[in-house]
């Protein structure tokens, strides 16, 4: 067994890590991530003032069986079991060719908590701007074959406080969201050409928000009409991490959990249609209670990886890494984390 898998199989801790495009072809449903360099333990780095460090490490389960059963594995290993309606939150990708977490591998955990597939509209026009249209990509994508699909902002917005926000006092988000008790936070970790990289806080923080509700947030709480551009990136970066604090303190930190399938990394987000070829090899699938410390465990393996020139360059050009450090900052989460390998 390679060295790296070895200290997988121990669990490491890691702290704060140091510190992001062509044609793609359709990602698929199962793999087995190749051996790649290991995460080791990472020197402090931050870029906000004096963040607020937590007293202990957040567990992150590892595994790297990209597969339906690698997926309910992985969650299992969460011991966490919803209590009422549950959403499972994705993101229903831009046709005609992103990297969207596909049917076939969600389809056994989505059914095993008898989930209903959930999304908001888009504040940028493309194919998912209007309900219609939105509707039509989830069965061509094959969602609505596995599970019922709601659009949660067809009907209306909501608004849910933010309490202690420097740039938020609310998030908006669909209406159809107060129908569920319990959320399961299933994303697909890739760059983002706005935010450096998205994953868990990315698909809360502007997935679960409707369509102005996504203005509000990319506009750090100035407007919610509009471009979704910006002029003020670390403005922006920490709207959405105070949104999430908001969505979690209203559905109650008990009854979300976070999973991120590392996958298809490419630098492009799964709103963009045509996204860049992956560079990075596939490496597995993460599970945690706190976003911050799953979305801190996949960036630092990106660091490890091998040919991760293109997407490192993407999350430092962005700043990326400021969203886990105002995280952390505010109480979101903790960067510290255990990394726990739960392949055997």
């Amino acid at each position: 067994m390679k060295r790296w898998m070895k200290a997988l199989c121990m669990s490491v801790v890691l702290m704060n890590a140091a510190c992001g495009s062509g044609s793609t072809a359709a990602a698929p449903a199962e793999s087995k991530a190749p051996e790649t360099a290991a995460p080791e333990v990472q020197a402090s780095s931050s870029m906000s003032a004096e963040p607020v460090q937590s007293s202990e490490a957040s567990v992150v389960y590892f595994t790297s069986d990209i597969s339906a059963k690698g997926l309910v594995k992985i969650y299992d290993a969460l011991d966490w079991t919803p209590s009422g309606k549950t959403a499972v939150k994705i993101s229903t990708g831009e046709p005609p060719a992103s990297n969207y977490l596909r049917p076939e591998l969600i389809a056994d955990l989505v059914q095993k908590v008898d989930g209903t597939i959930v999304e908001c509209n888009t504040a940028y026009g493309g194919s998912r701007s209007s309900a219609a249209m939105h509707h039509q990509v989830a069965e061509d994508h094959g969602f609505t074959e596995i599970a019922e699909f709601d659009l949660m902002d067809e009907e209306g917005e909501t608004e849910w406080p933010v309490n202690g926000g420097k740039r938020l006092d609310k998030v908006i988000v669909g209406s159809h969201a107060e129908n569920y008790t319990d959320w399961i936070i299933l994303s697909h970790f890739k760059g983002h050409a706005m935010a450096g990289f998205g994953g868990a806080i990315k698909n809360v923080g502007i997935g679960v928000s409707s369509a102005s509700g996504k203005v509000y947030v990319h506009s750090a709480g100035t407007r919610t009409t509009g471009s979704i551009m910006n002029s003020d990136q670390e403005a922006w970066l920490e709207a959405l991490a105070e949104m999430v604090t908001g969505f979690r303190d209203h559905v109650g930190p008990e009854h979300v959990i976070y999973i991120n399938v590392m996958n298809r990394l490419s630098v492009d987000c799964d709103c963009d249609g045509n996204p860049a070829e992956p560079d990075i090899h596939d490496i597995g699938i993460l599970a945690s209670t706190d976003p911050v410390a799953l979305d801190q465990a996949c960036v630092d393996l990106v660091y490890q990886a091998e040919g991760n020139a293109s997407l490192v360059k993407r999350i430092e050009s962005r700043s990326g890494q400021h969203t886990l450090d105002y995280g952390e900052q505010i109480g979101l989460g903790s960067k510290q984390y255990e990394l726990v390998n739960i392949d055997g």
